[in-house]
C-alpha cells in the first residue's frame, strides 16, 4: 500500500523498459485498485502479474473480498498466500491459509506460500519448528501435483530491516528443500524475502538452494527496480 494508481502505473512503465534475462520469471504484485491498469501496461511484456492476497471463496455475499478467480480473470498468474503481514497484522491463521491455497489452485493461479519465523522463535531455537508447522498446516491437502512456490521471509528481518545473511538463507532453503522432499516427495522452488535490496540481491541470487527473491519496499521506486534487474544474471 505504498503506491497509488498513478504511481503504480508509472512504475509499471519503468518495468516495461527493463530487460528480463532469459530463463528468469519476473513478476509484480500491484495493489488491487491499480491491478488492471498495470496489467494493461505490462501484458505484452515478459512481466507476469500476481495478487497480494485472495479470498478463499470464488463468489458470493462477501463484501470487500476479491477471489482468486476474479484475479485470474483480470490477468493474474500468481498470488501471495500467508504473507507475514497477513499473518501477524491481520491475524490470518493456518486454516485460512490452507483455504486460500486451494482457492488458487482451483482458479488456476500459482500460489507463493510465505513462511517465516519471528525474533521470539529464534531466541528459543524454534525456527525449524515454526517453519515446519507453517508448511504442514498449510499443505495438509496438497498432493504435490499442484503448482507451488515457497517464500522464506523471516519476520525479524522485515521488522528490523536487517536481512538474513546469504549463508543463513541458503542453509534454511536447503533444509526446506530436504524437508519437503522427505514429506511430500516434491522439489519446490524456494524464494528468499526479507529486506532484499539492490546491494544484496546478487548474493541471494547466486545461492544454490534459492530459486529467486521476493522483494518488498525496495522494488517500489523506479531507480531501485532498475538496479535490482541489473544485478540479476
Amino acid at each position: 500500500m505504498y503506491l497509488n494508481v498513478a504511481t503504480s502505473l508509472e512504475l509499471a512503465k519503468t518495468a516495461a523498459t527493463l530487460s528480463v534475462p532469459a530463463g528468469v520469471t519476473a513478476g509484480v504484485f500491484p495493489n488491487t485498485l491499480a491491478f488492471t491498469g498495470v496489467h494493461d501496461v505490462l501484458h505484452t511484456t515478459p512481466w507476469r502479474l500476481g495478487a497480494q492476497n485472495v479470498a478463499w471463496v470464488p463468489q458470493g455475499a462477501y463484501t470487500g473480498a476479491i477471489s482468486a478467480l476474479l484475479f485470474r480473470d483480470a490477468g493474474a498468474e500468481f498470488a501471495l498466500v500467508g504473507h507475514s503481514e497477513r499473518r501477524y497484522i491481520f491475524g490470518e491463521d493456518s486454516v485460512s491459509t490452507a483455504k486460500k491455497l486451494a482457492a488458487c489452485w482451483t482458479a488456476g493461479l500459482t500460489p507463493i506460500l510465505c513462511i517465516g519465523e519471528t525474533a521470539e522463535d529464534l531466541e528459543v531455537d524454534k525456527r525449524q519448528y515454526r517453519l515446519k508447522q507453517q508448511l504442514q498446516d498449510a499443505l495438509k491437502e496438497w498432493t504435490g501435483a499442484q503448482p507451488l512456490l515457497v517464500a522464506y521471509e523471516p519476520v525479524w528481518a522485515i521488522s528490523t530491516n536487517k536481512p538474513c545473511t546469504p549463508a543463513d538463507a541458503e542453509a534454511i532453503a536447503s533444509w526446506l528443500q530436504g524437508f519437503m522432499n522427505e514429506t511430500w516427495e516434491r522439489t519446490v522452488p524456494v524464494l528468499y524475502g526479507g529486506s532484499v535490496n539492490p546491494q544484496n540481491i546478487a548474493a541471494y541470487w547466486g545461492s544454490p538452494s534459492l530459486s529467486g527473491v521476493l522483494v518488498g519496499s525496495h522494488s517500489i521506486r523506479a531507480a531501485e527496480l532498475t538496479q535490482l534487474m541489473q544485478e540479476i544474471k
